[in-house]
C-alpha cells in the first residue's frame, strides 16, 4: 500500500547518519587527505542519500552512501586535476585505540603518496574491508584489476614506509 512516513524514514535516516557518519568521515579523508573536503563529501552524500532513502535497503546504505563518495572524489579529481592535503583531522574523527593520531597522520600521507585508482583500491579493500568483488563492483572495474592495483599500492606503502621509517 504506502510505504513508511515521513517520519518514520527520517527517524531511520537519523539512526544511519549517528552510526555511519565517522566511518564515512574517515573514509572520505583517507580518500582526499583535507580535513575539509573529507567533511563537504560526506555532507553531500548523505544529502544524495536522504534523497534516495525510500529506494534504499538499510542494509545496504552505508554501501551506497561509500559509492557516493567514491564517485564525487572521481569527479572533483576530474575537474580539478589535483590532489589535496592539508594534514588536519576532521573534526569528528579521534582516535579509536587502533592506534596514535602520529600513525594515523602517517598513514594518511602514505596514502596520499599512491595514485588516485590505487588509494581507492588500498582504502577500499583494507580500510573500508571490503571484498575484492565488492571493491570491483564499487569503482566499475574487474577483480583482476583490484587485485593488482591493491598488491602495487600495498607494496609502494610498504616501501615508503621502510624509507620514512629509516629517516626518522
Amino acid at each position: 500500500m504506502f510505504g513508511p512516513s515521513k517520519a518514520t524514514r527520517d527517524a531511520e535516516f537519523t539512526a544511519f547518519v549517528s552510526s555511519a557518519q565517522t566511518p564515512l568521515l574517515r573514509m572520505a579523508y583517507a580518500l582526499t587527505g583535507d580535513s575539509h573536503a573529507a567533511r563537504d563529501l560526506v555532507q553531500e552524500a548523505l544529502l544524495k542519500t536522504y534523497l534516495a532513502w525510500g529506494r534504499i535497503r538499510t542494509d545496504d546504505a552505508l554501501a551506497y552512501t561509500r559509492r557516493i563518495i567514491v564517485n564525487q572524489r572521481i569527479d572533483t579529481w576530474r575537474k580539478t586535476g589535483k590532489e589535496t592535503a592539508s594534514g588536519e583531522l576532521p573534526e569528528g574523527v579521534r582516535p579509536d585505540g587502533s592506534g596514535t593520531v602520529d600513525a594515523r597522520d602517517s598513514l594518511v600521507r602514505l596514502l596520499a603518496t599512491l595514485p588516485e585508482q590505487q588509494r581507492k583500491i588500498v582504502v577500499l579493500r583494507h580500510y573500508a574491508d571490503m571484498s575484492e568483488a565488492q571493491v570491483a563492483e564499487q569503482l566499475g572495474i574487474s577483480v583482476g584489476a583490484v587485485k593488482s592495483a591493491a598488491s602495487r599500492g600495498l607494496a609502494a606503502l610498504r616501501t615508503h614506509a621502510a624509507t620514512e621509517g629509516g629517516t626518522r
